[in-house]
This record gives structure tokens, sequence and C-alpha cells, in this order.
């Protein structure tokens, strides 16, 4: 591997003549968060770490950095696991006087109170990290900073540019510039989080492009102007884990000594010189929830790996081998750039299990054009008496939410509400089969309470799961009594059951019947019965049936299975 440097500073008087800045601001700006986490692959508690540094970033992503260091003895790999440690991260973790994982440092600044054993150390655990890193965005910077880069997939060679102004002066004649190589969705084994082998690990620390410590900059006056250019070939792999190229992400901060970071930023490579031209992938990796035979709008994962941009796909997809529909979609990806496509609703005949098939037209590279997913079917029926709640945030009048049937028909619906108010509920669905619950909320930025049960909160059908911004749905079957009378029709009885061609319900004189496929689909009725009558149902696939049968006002739902 190599590191080339080419670099030239230019000091400035505030005002005074140009340089040759191309992309940091010279207005003055607030700090942004380096968010440091010291982790492994055996810590049972790294995952929640993981997620509430996730949740400081996606409040203010262009605003947070997170850099995953593995180190210590929960980073100690077994037999067959990877070694994902460094040779930076064993200094940085002493550093931080750190006692227990997973740790963080926010800036490598030391928040009084908020230390690990007391302190006063740079480390917290990760109960401290939010409020520290809300204190370290409200706080005015005076050094800004900004990082680009560029990969080339043939010779695996980034080119970084980091510039960084001063819009005051540091207290330090010397400073330390820092660039991080991270790598993302690496696979790989973890104690917690419930995933085995399998888990996610994000922001990887996996090399420092700028040595231990950094670069060392001066001057550090207010009006200098810095300019950074590192040439850094990235080798096939790190202790023996693979190094996927277009996984990879930087993260440039600026420290006064070792310790205090001013401010950071963080950019993704853009990428050169892949193997084709025009190649555009498909992926279907997304677990999809049990459905019930409503029309399903499936999600596709679509990239770019090839060169030169990429402004349209047809989509082409279909369920259990029925009709293909073609989904037209337009924007514009740059190299390895992806997008998450869903795709118009399908109409599909429901199985145990569903097969869902995607393919794109042929390009220079035919072996990433099709994918496939599956989810099954929906199996459990809730009763027809059902209880929604909902505590709105301030946006109430963004939130609404229906339930249609199988027909498309909306049976029930709510919103827009006032802001923070408190919605309950009950209803009954006079609707057998397949039902679909969809709540909207046209802001974007659904994160609040709500939940739907079955009657007396037996199961939840669909509640609150996170972040799940403007639309979240759910597919669910009833087999409840539809309009309900005063009592249910006596005395009617369903022979034989199992049917194979014909059966015959007795004790109908004056009844009606209505017969129901599972999706909730009508399949067979009549009317005014004789006391003894007959149904063919030959010509019905094989499967469970609903009969519902209507006498003076009472009504009963009974099941029927067709051999």
């Amino acid at each position: 591997m190599k590191i080339k440097f080419y670099s030239f500073i230019i000091a400035l008087v505030m005002g005074g003549s140009c340089f040759a800045q191309t992309i940091v601001s010279t207005s003055p700006e607030n700090k942004k968060v380096i968010l440091e986490e010291f982790t492994g692959i055996s810590c049972v508690f790294c995952p929640q770490g993981h997620a509430i540094a996730q949740s400081i970033k996606d409040s203010s992503p262009d605003n947070v950095f997170l850099v995953n260091i593995h180190v210590g003895s929960f980073a100690v790999p077994g037999p067959g696991q990877p070694d994902f440690r460094t040779p930076f991260g064993t200094a940085i973790a002493n550093q931080s006087n750190l006692v227990g994982y997973p740790a963080g440092t926010v800036n490598r600044h030391v928040f009084p109170g908020q230390s690990q054993s007391g302190g006063p150390h740079t480390a917290m655990s990760r109960g401290q990290w939010a409020s520290a890193s809300n204190q370290i965005l409200g706080e005015a910077s005076y050094l800004n900073m900004a990082v680009e880069a560029e990969l080339d997939i043939s010779a695996s060679e980034i080119s970084v540019h980091v510039e960084a102004f001063y819009t005051g002066n540091s207290p330090q004649a010397t400073n330390q510039l820092n660039v991080a190589l991270l790598q993302n969705n690496t696979l790989g084994p973890q104690t917690g989080g419930g995933l085995g082998n399998n888990y996610p690990h994000q922001y990887r620390l996996v090399h420092m492009i700028t040595g231990q410590w950094g670069e060392s900059i001066s001057p550090t006056t207010q009006g200098s102007f810095i300019d950074r250019n590192y040439t850094y070939t990235i080798p096939a792999s790190y202790n023996n884990v693979p190094v996927n190229l277009e996984e990879l992400e930087l993260v440039v901060f600026m420290t006064e000594t070792n310790q205090e970071v001013i401010s950071g930023n963080g950019a993704f490579p853009t990428y050169t010189n892949l193997p084709f031209n025009n190649d555009a992938a498909l992926e279907a990796e997304f677990d999809i929830d049990a459905q019930c035979g409503i029309d399903y709008a499936p999600e596709i994962t679509i990239q770019n790996r090839g060169n030169n941009p990429l402004t349209s796909l047809a989509i082409e997809y279909s369920i259990n081998g029925g009709a293909t529909e073609t989904y037209n979609w337009t924007g514009n990806l740059g190299p390895y750039e992806k997008e998450d496509v869903r795709l118009d609703p399908i109409s599909y005949a429901v199985q145990s299990t569903n097969t869902i098939n995607f393919s794109i037209p042929n390009d220079e590279d035919n072996t990433n054009n099709t994918a496939t997913n599956s989810f099954s079917e929906i199996t459990f029926e809730h009763t027809n008496s059902y209880s929604f709640r909902l505590s709105c945030d301030a946006n109430g009048d963004e939130i609404t939410w229906k339930i249609e049937n199988v027909n498309g028909d909306i049976v029930q619906s709510g919103g827009p509400y006032a802001p923070d108010e408190d919605v309950e509920l009950e209803f009954n669905l006079d609707d057998i089969g397949c039902h679909k619950f969809t709540l909207t909320d046209t802001g974007g930025d659904g994160q609040y309470y709500f939940r739907l049960t079955d009657s007396n909160n037996d199961h939840v059908l669909i509640n609150t799961s996170g972040f799940f911004g403007e639309e979240i749905s759910a597919q669910f079957k009833t087999n409840g009594v539809l309009n309900v009378g005063d009592a249910s029709v006596d005395g009617i009885n369903i022979v034989p059951n199992p049917a194979t061609s014909t059966f015959t319900i007795s004790n109908a004189e004056g009844a009606n019947i209505v017969m129901y496929d599972m999706q909730g689909r009508e399949v067979h009725s009549s009317s005014n019965l004789s006391n003894s009558h007959e149904v063919n149902v030959s010509n019905l696939v094989t499967g469970m049936y609903f009969v519902q049968v209507e006498r003076q006002g009472q009504v009963e739902v009974k099941k029927l299975v067709v051999n």
C-alpha cells in the first residue's frame, strides 16, 4: 500500500486577498460531532450503544459523524471469527480512560459529571452521549472543515481532498488533522443484538490515513486556510477481513492536541473506473411481513454499478407466477449509488409461501438483473372487534389512517387530528377476510405512539416500532360474526365438513347464505333457503371457506373446508 501527501497552506487576514478555497465554508459555523464508540464482537450491550449513536446521527445527519473502534477484550476474535481491530484503537481508547463497554467519546471532550467512573475523563457510558452531543452541536466553532473523495475501483486507490478554514484563533499554535477510513455493513458475530454471526457492523474504523494522531497543521489563526490532498492505495483486506470498496466512508476531524476535537466532517467517495459503463443491479433482501391476499406493493433496491449515470429503469415483477407488471423508474444514480423503490400494487392469489420475481432489461452484466423475495400467508384470524389508540405529536393535522377490505373499500378511517390529541376508538369490522391498515403522516416524520388490537387487546395487529416516516401499514384477517344481531342462528348444520363436491345446510328454512374465501371474496350466495339446502363446491379450489348464515336479523359464520 502507499500514501501520498500533497499539501499547501495559505494564511490570510480575514477580508484580505483571494485564495484557493473550494469546498469549505468561510462563514462561522457551530461545531460538528465526532462520536467515537469503543465496541467489539462479544459485547452484549454494544448493539444498544450502536442504536443510541445512530439515533443521534439520524437527528442531525449532516452534523454528526460516527466512528466505531473495535478494541479491548470484547474485540478479541475467537477461533474462526473476524478481527476488526486496528493498530490505532488501543491508543485512542487508552487516552479516554474507559472502564466498560460500550464507551464513547464526543469530540474527545471532558463533560463534567458524565465520565465513566466519575472521571474527569472523556469516556462516557451510552446514556450520556445524546446530551453531550446536543451540547457540542450548540457551541460555536472557530474552525470549519470539508472533505471530498474519489475512489478508483480498478486501481483500488482513494484520493481525498480536505479543506479547513479558521474563523477564529485556536489556543494551540499547531493542530492535528485526522482522516479516518471506515467500512459499513460488514456482517460478523455479535453476542448482543440477536443476529448471531450476521450482525451488520457499521462505521467500522479500518485505517487512519493520516496516522495515529493526524498530520500537524499550522498556522491556526483566524483566516488561515488549509488544503490537503491524500492518495491511499486500499489493500484487499485488513486483518484478513475483506474490504468492500463500495461500503467505504470518510470522517475527518481536527484536534487541538491529540484529544480535544475542534470540529469535523464526513463524506462518501465518488467512484471511477468501474468494470462496466452501464450496469444496473437489483437487491431484494427486505424482510416482508406475512400478507393475506390484498394487492401488494413490493419494494426493491436498485443500484447503479456502472460508470455512467442511471436515469431510468423498467422493473418487471410478478407474484407466484401471475401477471407481470412493469414499473418505470426515473431518477439519477451515480456509480454504486442505491435507491429503495416502492413498486405499484399487484394482484395475486395468496399461497402459504409466496414468491416475488423481479427483473430488469439486459445490460453489460446480466448476473445481477434478477432477484426474488418471499413472504408467507397470514394464518392467524382475529375477531371483528377492534381497539385503536393514538397519541399525536404536535402535527396531528398531518396524521390520517384507514382500514380497507379486500375490495379496496374503506371500512374505517380517522384523522386529521388536533396537535397532541389522544385518540381512543372501539369499532367492529363487518367484513370477513383480509383487511389492510394504513397510517399516513404527510410530514414524513412519523414517530409517535399508536396501536391497533383486536377485541380485549388479545392480539396486537400493528403498533409503533420506532421511526416510520411517511407511511406504515399491515394486513390482517377477520373471522368474527358479521352484523351481529341479538343472538346467533341456532340449529344450523353444515354436512359434510370437509366437503368434496357438495355440502348441505340443514334446518335452514328462510335463511340467506353468502360464502367467502380466505381473502374475503364472495364465491357463492343463496337466499330464502329451503329446510335442507345443497350447495355445489366442485368448482372451488381446495382450502378454507366461511359460510355466513343470516335469518331474521340473526347472523352466524361457520367455517367450511373444501377438499
